[in-house]
């Protein structure tokens, strides 16, 4: 009966030690209640009368009644909650990743390219909420696909971006350029890029600078991550008579001071990942600083269930008067 059972007023339980006192007043005075009569002697009189010594159930039923009426009193009842949320600031991302040769280098596993195609997954899946956008750069650039809540269509371009799809070099300026012209005409409340990189600025005919002033412009936080190990990494530095690559130890070569530049330009933040952990780590950490704001609306529907506690409280007194003016009315 009391299960899953909450109380809106658990106050009116402190009433309840009123009974222990009415118990002690009853067991003290019970015997002034009733009448008495002087005689000689009981000589000829039985004592042992059941329903005499049956009486104090009728002072049991009182008190049983109104533990039943402070319960009431309490206002028991059950509570189902349902909730509904509502999106009310989204994020708008375009994640700028460059596709040159050098993003094939083996330094992170199995490679760069494939190591930051699982990162930037995992991250889309954690952004329900938000839309997202792909560019791919190398001596040019272009749009996978534009922005989209569709996580699908984001997942499935992210998966098709191989090398070669642009001729090689790294245009870091027309990355970001094509990036902004993505979210140049969004009404998010937030728009922000994601641009990562391996190498330097070394094709294009858009200056780094440049893009970024425009994603100043149009309100467009960047956050720029420089991938590779510090020092030499196993790199593509030849073609071999098949077309596949010749790997050899190549310098690791990153214009950090440049990105370090675009980041603070647009209020971002510059990271460098050197291993597959802290490349997910830096993922990790845009997600926790680009929070998009859920409102949360929460219905609450209660049932009453204090009237089959006034509804026993009824039955208990109305058995403790039909007991006293029946059976024990003799005795009362």
């Amino acid at each position: 009966m009391l299960e899953n059972i909450q109380f809106a007023n658990p106050n009116f339980f402190w009433l309840l030690l009123l009974l222990p006192v009415a118990a002690l007043w009853y067991f003290f005075k019970r015997k002034e209640e009733t009448a008495s009569l002087k005689i000689s002697t009981i000589k000829g009189f039985s004592t042992e009368s059941i329903l005499a010594k049956m009486k104090p159930a009728l002072f049991v039923l009182r008190l049983l009644a109104l533990a039943a009426i402070i319960t009431a009193l309490a206002r028991p009842q059950t509570e189902d909650i349902s909730s509904r949320t509502k999106t009310t600031k989204g994020i708008d991302i375009v994640m700028a990743i460059d596709v040159s040769s050098s993003m094939l280098a083996r330094d992170l596993k199995p490679n760069r390219l494939s190591a930051l195609k699982d990162v930037a997954a995992d991250f889309i899946r954690k952004r329900p909420n938000d839309r997202i956008g792909l560019v791919v750069y190398a001596g040019e650039s272009f749009t996978q696909t534009p922005i989209t809540s569709d996580k699908n269509i984001v997942l499935n371009a992210l998966r098709d971006i191989t090398y070669g799809q642009l001729n090689d070099g790294t245009a870091i300026g027309m990355g970001l350029a094509t990036s902004v012209n993505r979210l140049k005409e969004s009404k998010a409340k937030s728009k922000i890029i994601i641009l990562l990189t391996d190498g330097v600025n070394n094709s294009g005919f858009i200056e780094p600078q440049t893009a970024a002033e425009l994603a100043v412009e149009f309100g467009i936080k960047t956050y720029t991550i420089g991938l590779g190990t510090n020092g030499n990494a196993l790199s593509p530095i030849a073609y071999n008579p098949d077309g596949t690559f010749r790997y050899g130890m190549r310098q690791v070569e990153i214009d950090e001071k440049l990105l370090e530049e675009i980041a603070d330009a647009t209020g971002g933040q510059y990271f460098r990942a050197t291993n597959n952990s802290k490349l997910e780590a830096i993922y990790d950490e845009i997600n926790k600083l680009e929070k998009t704001e859920v409102e949360e609306f929460k219905y609450y529907k209660y049932e009453e269930k204090f009237r089959s506690f006034v509804l026993l409280a009824g039955v208990l007194l109305l058995l403790e008067w039909l007991l006293r003016n029946t059976l024990f009315r003799s005795f009362i």
